[in-house]
């Protein structure tokens, strides 16, 4: 994939936007819309299943309300909108004051104004190291099929 065609994918931290929960064109999005049309009219079933299969079944409200959450993804991504899900982030402002596509590219990575918990700052520099290492377009090939939370 070309370098252009990877920005649609990855944002300026290096996470793949389009694996998000909240991306509008993202698998989770379009699973869940699958997910939700499979199921059809399923709460009578779940109810009646509740005391037939499985007690597991009385959490079907529950599950059915975040199915329609995850079938919900409105965002278009970092680069043209604030993150929805870190509304803290300071990667979203800073790359464009620095004119750079993605933080390893800015003679101050890795700084502390990314405002990450400790989880996915160290993921943050494990992927913009990558990134320098490889080229973006290897570690988008590289990373396109793994997992995007793990």
């Amino acid at each position: 994939m070309k370098y252009e065609e990877v920005l649609e994918h990855l944002a300026p931290c290096g996470l793949s936007c389009r694996k998000c929960f909240a991306n509008e064109k993202g698998a989770i999005k379009a699973l869940s819309e699958q997910l939700q049309e499979k199921l059809g009219d399923f709460d009578v079933y779940a109810e009646r299943f509740t005391t037939l299969v499985d007690p597991i079944f009385q959490n079907y409200q529950a599950f059915k309300g975040l199915l329609a959450f995850f079938a919900q993804g409105s965002c278009r991504g970092c680069r043209e909108q604030a993150c929805g899900l870190w509304p803290d982030c300071g990667v979203a402002k800073c790359y464009r004051e620095k004119g750079v596509d993605f933080c390893f590219q800015c003679e101050e990575f890795p700084c502390d104004r990314t405002y990450f918990d400790p989880h996915l700052h160290r993921r943050w520099i494990q992927m913009n190291e990558r990134m320098k290492e490889i080229g973006v377009e290897g570690y988008f090939a590289e990373t396109k099929d793994l997992q995007r939370y793990r």
